[in-house]
């Protein structure tokens, strides 16, 4: 099995626009939340800052997925893409379907 290399950047960058449009959308929710007697009650500011934290794990793990993006558009590159960083293995096309920035084989990982 060759690893189809259009598909492959087509994946990658469909993943990478969509975790992008994320975080843009999810901006409002990571801002510092405000302190505002008047407006905001206690127990309603405590569910802001929750809420804060939440979005701010969320962009996180956002970051680390276009971090491992680009690792794979690196392996790609190189010409190493599909193939188990492990044990060198071809990587299923149905398991780089579903994640297309899978590094290891099934066994491997």
């Amino acid at each position: 099995m060759a690893v189809d290399i259009e598909l492959a950047r087509q994946r990658l960058e469909a993943c990478r626009r969509e975790i992008e449009a994320q975080s843009k959308q999810a901006e409002e929710s990571r801002r510092t939340v405000e302190l505002d007697q008047q407006s905001v009650g206690r127990l309603s500011r405590m569910d802001a800052i929750q809420a804060q934290a939440m979005a701010e794990a969320q962009e996180r793990k956002r970051q680390h997925e276009l971090v491992r993006i680009e690792m794979a558009f690196r392996r790609l590159e190189a010409g190493k893409y599909g193939y188990c960083a492990e044990c060198d293995a071809e990587i299923p096309d149905g398991r780089l379907a579903i994640d297309p920035m899978a590094e290891r084989c099934v066994h491997c990982a």
